[in-house]
Parts: C-alpha cells; sequence; structure tokens
C-alpha cells in the first residue's frame, strides 16, 4: 500500500453566461488568517478527499458541505489539476448552473484561536461567496487556481 502524502482537493466551478460576460463563483476563505485579505484568499468551493474516494465524487461531496447547497447537475467540464504554492493538488470541474450567494449555509471548522490561547473557536469553511468576471476573478483567486479560468474561458471560446 502507498501512502500518500501529498495532500489532494476537487472542487466545482460554476459559471454563468450574462450580458457582462462570463462569470464565475468564487468563495472567501473563511477563518481569521484571511478575515483581511482580498487577493489570494478566494477559492473555486473545494475541500481534501481520501485517495480511496473518486475525485469527481469529492467536488460533489465537499461542494455541499463548503456551501451547504446541493451540487447543481449538468454538463461538467473537466478543468484538470493544479499544483498549489503549498504543494496541494486541486482538480476542478466547472459547471453551468445559477446561484444566489445569499442562500449558502457554510460549513465549519475549529480551531485554536488565538494562537497558544488553549481557546478553540469555531469558523466558516467559506465566509461568502460571489460571482466573478474572468479578470476580477484572476485579480482575487488563489494563484494557482488561475489556470481554471482559463481553461474555462477556451472551453467557452
Amino acid at each position: 500500500m502507498t501512502v500518500r502524502t501529498t495532500k489532494h482537493s476537487a472542487g466545482l466551478l460554476l459559471f454563468r453566461h450574462t450580458g457582462e460576460g462570463l462569470e464565475v463563483l468564487l468563495g472567501h476563505m473563511g477563518g481569521p488568517y484571511f478575515a483581511k485579505k482580498d487577493a489570494g484568499a478566494w477559492t473555486v468551493p473545494k475541500g481534501e478527499y481520501d485517495p480511496e474516494e473518486p475525485a469527481w465524487e469529492a467536488a460533489r461531496r465537499e461542494f455541499r458541505e463548503e456551501l451547504g447547497l446541493a451540487p447543481p447537475d449538468g454538463e461538467a467540464v473537466p478543468l484538470g489539476e493544479v499544483v498549489q504554492s503549498n504543494g496541494k493538488i486541486v482538480t476542478a470541474w466547472a459547471v453551468e448552473a445559477e446561484l444566489d450567494p445569499a442562500a449558502i449555509v457554510p460549513g465549519t471548522f475549529t480551531m485554536e484561536w488565538p494562537p497558544r490561547s488553549g481557546r478553540t473557536q469555531e469558523f466558516p469553511e467559506l465566509d461568502r461567496v460571489a460571482w466573478f468576471g474572468l479578470e476580477g476573478a484572476r485579480a482575487v483567486i488563489i494563484t494557482a487556481q488561475a489556470a481554471f479560468l482559463d481553461r474555462l474561458a477556451e472551453h467557452s471560446g
């Protein structure tokens, strides 16, 4: 049995066509480390999965966990993988769908905060989601994930 040390995440990038052009739905990472950050603090809704779980199933499960909503049906456009600066490998699919950002009920995580205080606090996985045009999304998304925007733009041509 091989032990996998590299972390893997999978997610769904929702997109829609508007009068302003192509838009994507990104989530702002929750918790104290990202509270005052914008650039580099937005992500495809995603999460880690174990090697036994197929990436597609993990992407759909994580969408539900991160946003508290059922993942949309529809054609899934494979966007491939990227490797983030922390070494995590992220796999994503794009799905055309509408979603009202006000409808999300984010999942939460618990961590010690402030550091070394002995107190734990609960934070949302994503503290908000928003629709972005591709240029706006490029300005705020985790750097490595910008490749997903380029691949979606190529597909939507």
